[in-house]
């Protein structure tokens, strides 16, 4: 039975450059979702914010789908299935530019859009509603009510629950190893099927992960306080 020793892992050039690669697979995947969810989620809002009934259920539709079937499902769909319905020019192109990448980009970042838009709907439904009144009294139209007044309480207001469902977008990225992805995860795999050492490769991936959601509920904090600040 081997010992217990970090530095086997570590300090090995092949097996720390494959942790390294699949950690920056890792961010690639993460913030490329979390930009299209955070894109996604204030389109989403600007829709339901419409004056029609049909774009609100649409939206609703929306929102309900992807808070309700795994993640993993839908990533599967998406890699499985809808990859196989696109053009054969574009799924050429796709699988000549990382295809695996991309799909979980797209399937997290539309799962975590649906999130990200009742976060946002909810802040701004916690924004008093004479702060409108007020606004178009100073002589603002919607849009500019909207976008110098409403949305910036709403999202201070929604800051907590941003916070969170990014922490779990991030953490969620491993599960991009399921369509192959070569992301942490995958990586600490292959180097546990490499080295037999099992429990310091995972040990490491704990770190990582732990460390990564720590700094970003840290950052959370930090905005948090500084607006707050601006707010006074």
């Amino acid at each position: 039975m081997s010992s217990f020793d970090l530095t086997a892992i570590l300090l090995k050039p092949e097996f720390s450059w494959m942790l390294l690669e699949g950690f920056e697979m890792t961010v690639v995947v993460a913030v490329g979702s979390w930009l299209l969810a955070m894109s996604l989620g204030i389109l989403l809002l600007v829709i339901r914010l419409a004056p029609s009934r049909i774009a609100d259920l649409a939206v609703a539709a929306y929102v309900s789908y992807h808070q309700n079937v795994p993640t993993l499902v839908q990533l599967m769909l998406w890699y499985f299935g809808i990859s196989n319905l696109l053009p054969d020019v574009w799924q050429d192109w796709i699988s000549r530019h990382n295809g695996e990448a991309i799909f979980a980009i797209v399937g997290l970042g539309l799962c975590q859009a649906a999130y990200f838009s009742e976060d946002l709907r909810s802040g701004l439904r916690s924004v008093a509603g004479g702060q409108m009144e007020a606004a178009k009294a100073l002589g603002h139209g919607y849009i500019n009510a909207m976008r110098f007044v409403m949305m910036p309480q709403a999202v201070r207001n929604a800051l907590p629950p941003l916070l969170n469902h990014t922490v779990s977008l991030f953490k969620n990225s491993s599960l991009a190893m399921t369509i192959g992805v070569a992301e942490l995860t995958h990586a600490v795999k292959e180097v546990e099927n490499e080295s037999f050492r099992t429990f310091e490769t995972y040990l490491i991936a704990t770190i990582v992960y732990l460390a990564c959601s720590l700094l970003l509920m840290a950052l959370g904090a930090w905005l948090s306080q500084r607006s707050r600040v601006g707010a006074l």
